[in-house]
This record gives structure tokens, C-alpha cells and sequence, in this order.
């Protein structure tokens, strides 16, 4: 589980854990510092993707339902033991939402929480967004340029050229495999009841993000901050979210 997940304080009598999934071509480092934010009564994961990190001989991964299977299997037993949420930005959101999904059909489990921050609902319209080009027939170039149109990347990786490489390689691979994310709401029932809390920037576009709130017989409350796609690293963001978080998790009753 060590490759796969990252916990940079372990917290075994933690009441609950709150499950982190990463931006596309992001690593474990800045959701993974969340840990020290809460209280010992919550333990932080940070989901780690293959491609990256300690990962980086490892193969990406095919598409979004065999990622969301590995990660569903490594954490069963953890998931098992205690109650959990999600966390998770843009492609982050969408692996979330898959995995939860993949542990609610196979094994009867759903997290207490959704939160899902930057992310089109995954409605036939919201998807189309991010399906009209396939990466793969973007040069270089034009993938650097969205990346910065963007922002969230540190501008000395796109200074160096192999830094610059490898950063294009991972994004490139995980957008493959966002654009294989696909799902069909039943016409009847909500995929899950637990309550989901959606986030996102003032300056970004998003579609049917109302939307949301058919796929859970739960609460559904929705949250803007000021700010582009990657509002959440702006400080005082942060910590809204991280203040918002753990009043959900208080007022779970766990």
C-alpha cells in the first residue's frame, strides 16, 4: 500500500480517514501535507498515480475503470475498517467518483462524504468538455500552453527541458485516461446517499455542476472561491476548504 498511498502522519486510533485524489500529471506533495491541518481523529491518504514519484517505473494506467479497481483493491482493508471520505480535484474528482462507485456495486461500501472540487458533473454534457480533442493528437506545445493557461504548475518544471517532459508525458497520459471515464445514471435511483460537497474556482469554467446533487439521495451544497482551476492552492482557499472539511466530518457523527 506504501507505493500506492501516501500518509505523511499515521494516525491508527483516527476516528475516520479522508482519501486524496490529485489533479492530472499532480503528485502526492501538496494534498498529503493536509495531514497536518487535522486533528489526530483524522488520518490523511493521498492517492499516488502510477507514472510519477515512487511510481515512476510503473506503467500509466489504461483507463480510468482498471485505475479505479487498483485503488479501490489496495485500500479495501482500510476502507473496511473505519469511515471515509473523498477528496478530489479536477481529474482527481472523476477517479474519486469511479472508485467510490466501483467500491459501492462490488463491495456495498460508500464514503460519508464526496467533496469534489473543479469537476463538470458527469452528466453527457459535462463530459463532452474534456472529449472534444483526443490529447494524444496535441503536439508538445500546445499541452505546456494549456497547462499554463491553467496554472497550479511551478514554472521552473516548464523552464527545463527533461522536467519539461516529463510534466507533458504525465498530463498527456492522465488525460488519456480521463477521457475513457464514462457513466450512465439510472434512471431511477442515486448512485449513492452519503452527501456531497462540490467546490470550485469563480474564474473557471464549469458545466451542470448542479447536477451533482441527482446523484445522491444526500445533501448536496455547492461552494465558489475566488479563482481559477487551481483555486485551492491559494492559501486562504485552503484553508476554507480544510475548515469546511472537518466541520463535515464533525457533523457526521462519526
Amino acid at each position: 500500500m506504501e507505493k500506492l498511498i501516501a500518509c505523511q502522519q499515521k494516525s491508527p486510533n483516527a476516528l475516520c480517514r479522508l482519501i486524496c485524489f490529485p489533479w492530472a500529471g499532480g503528485g502526492t506533495s501538496h494534498l498529503a501535507r493536509w495531514s497536518s491541518h487535522f486533528s489526530n481523529s483524522v488520518e490523511v491518504f493521498c492517492v499516488r498515480f502510477p507514472g510519477r514519484e515512487t511510481r515512476s517505473k510503473d506503467p500509466f494506467a489504461k483507463d480510468m475503470t482498471s485505475m479505479a479497481k487498483e485503488i479501490a483493491s489496495v485500500l479495501l482493508k482500510e476502507l473496511q475498517a473505519k469511515p471515509f471520505a473523498f477528496f478530489g480535484h479536477s481529474f482527481g474528482s472523476y477517479l474519486s467518483f469511479a472508485v467510490a462507485l466501483h467500491l459501492k456495486e462490488k463491495y456495498g461500501l460508500e464514503p460519508f462524504h464526496l467533496f469534489l472540487s473543479a469537476a463538470h458533473a458527469p452528466t453527457p454534457e459535462g463530459l463532452v468538455n474534456f472529449r472534444r480533442r483526443s490529447v494524444m493528437d496535441a503536439d508538445d506545445e500546445e499541452i505546456i500552453a494549456y497547462i499554463q493557461t491553467l496554472g497550479g504548475t511551478p514554472a521552473e518544471l516548464l523552464c527545463r527541458e527533461d522536467l519539461k517532459k516529463d510534466v507533458v508525458r504525465t498530463v498527456r497520459e492522465d488525460f488519456r485516461v480521463l477521457q475513457t471515464f464514462s457513466f450512465e445514471k439510472a434512471e431511477i435511483n442515486s448512485p449513492f446517499s452519503c452527501d456531497i460537497t462540490c467546490f470550485n474556482g469563480s474564474e473557471d469554467t464549469l458545466h451542470h455542476l448542479q447536477a451533482w446533487q441527482e446523484l445522491t439521495s444526500g445533501e448536496t451544497s455547492f461552494y465558489e472561491l475566488p479563482g481559477g482551476h487551481f483555486y485551492l492552492l491559494e492559501p486562504s482557499n485552503e484553508i476554507f476548504l480544510i475548515k469546511h472539511i472537518t466541520r463535515c466530518i464533525e457533523n457526521a457523527g462519526l
